[in-house]
């Protein structure tokens, strides 16, 4: 055998060169930390919240797709129910039992556009009244997995009041002795990487004030303006920003029609599927690869509301956004009214059904060394493993029916998504 010419001394040198470079990496793109990412965000006005929210979401989720003749007619309606696993009656199931369930995974109490401008006296008051009824629905195990405020933005003119909002939220939720597990802030109309580092040292101003543990209160970032996605330099700051947030930021979210308008998009042509918000989301998707933040699309201001006809067609419209920014590797959306947990339940399950077995088949034939017409390696393992851990996660996908398919534990196959384990079993 020929020895290498490169002897230890060399070799040594040159891992002392490129430390500097990994510890970069492993700092800055640590990857998937395990989190659950919930499948949609609903926002409602903080003064409109009470405990009995989600279950009256639920029930007129219910009521509209039982005025349609079903779920699974609803399903059928929308183009969904193609195959077997994925059949209108399944999915009817299915979304029945995770609206009886867990009918909102994430909620947002709105003090921002959704609130507006009521003056000191009147949102002090619902700031108090919102932490209140946040603390009651923690307590009796009726809250969100996920469940928070947008506050208003950090410009110039509503920036004091939004603090002012945050502070007394914060306060609020402490009084009941600590703050809920899935506490979730939104930070909006995000333009400099500046208004990012001011949120971290008011985070952790809140954490000293309150003797809470370094880090606890995190925050997302709504993408609302053109000058996060290109900068005056000509740089990318929502890149930058995820990293001056000094670990805190935990998720970006696309505004749709703050930044269609802020581009001059007419109304008639804000969308989410319009080229200008595909770019911005995808300058997001890279910027947030790697990183272990989360990403959200937007909403469709077209509510299933009114006669059937309109109702059928802003389900149909609704629907196929899910599924489009399902597609592309989005896995998060917001929902605007109650019934448009109609087609957010129908239309991710369909996804994840629809996929499930060709996805569960490769992951089995990769991790038992199987014979197999598709030559798949590690990072497509942990696709493989991530699309079926979140079709579980969400309820798309029983965890029986996930051991059985890809005949490994459900806990393997988590390990797998998060990369802990890539190389077959035998």
């Amino acid at each position: 055998m020929t020895s290498g010419q490169l002897d230890d001394a060399f070799l040594a040198k040159i891992d002392k060169r490129l430390t500097p470079a990994d510890d970069a990496l492993a700092r800055h793109y640590p990857g998937d930390d395990g989190r659950r990412q919930p499948i949609h965000t609903v926002y409602v006005a903080a003064d409109r919240y009470t405990p009995e929210l989600p279950a009256q979401w639920a029930t007129a989720a219910l009521d509209a797709a039982q005025a349609a003749g079903g779920l699974d007619e609803v399903a059928s309606l929308v183009g969904l129910g193609a195959s077997t696993d994925s059949s209108p009656e399944k999915l009817a199931e299915l979304t029945a039992a995770k609206l009886a369930t867990e009918p909102i995974e994430d909620l947002r109490l709105d003090f921002e556009d959704g609130y507006g401008d009521r003056g000191d006296e009147v949102e002090d008051n619902d700031v108090e009244s919102a932490s209140a009824a946040v603390r009651s629905a923690v307590a009796a195990g009726v809250a969100p997995p996920f469940i928070g405020i947008r506050f208003k933005c950090f410009e110039a003119p509503v920036r004091r009041r939004g603090l002012r909002t945050l502070d007394g939220f914060v306060a609020g939720l402490v009084s009941a002795g600590t703050l809920p597990d899935g506490l979730t802030l939104t930070l909006p109309k995000v333009t400099s990487v500046d208004q990012v580092e001011a949120m971290v040292e008011v985070a952790a101003a809140l954490e000293a004030a309150h003797g809470l543990p370094d880090r606890r209160i995190g925050f997302e970032v709504q993408v609302e303006t053109p000058q996060v996605i290109l900068g005056a330099d000509g740089e990318a700051p929502v890149a930058r920003l995820i990293h001056a947030g000094d670990g805190r930021v935990t998720s970006l979210h696309y505004g749709t029609y703050d930044y269609s308008a802020s581009l001059g998009i007419a109304a008639a042509y804000q969308s989410m599927e319009h080229p200008a918000a595909d770019h911005a989301k995808n300058v997001m998707q890279l910027a947030v690869a790697g990183t272990g933040v989360h990403m959200s699309d937007g909403s469709t201001n077209i509510l299933p509301i009114g006669d059937p006809d309109n109702v059928a067609s802003a389900w149909q419209l609704h629907a196929r956004l899910v599924r489009r920014h399902l597609e592309r590797g989005i896995y998060q959306g917001w929902d605007l009214h109650p019934h448009q947990l109609v087609t957010r339940f129908l239309a991710t399950y369909a996804f994840y059904r629809d996929g499930f077995a060709p996805a569960a088949a490769r992951l089995r034939n990769y991790m038992h060394r199987l014979d197999s017409a598709i030559l798949d390696e590690p990072a497509t393992a942990k696709a493989l493993a991530g699309f079926i851990n979140r079709g579980a996660v969400c309820g798309a996908l029983p965890a029986a029916d996930v051991e059985a398919a890809t005949d490994l534990p459900i806990e393997t196959v988590r390990e797998i998504a998060l990369g802990r384990r890539t190389t077959p079993l035998t």
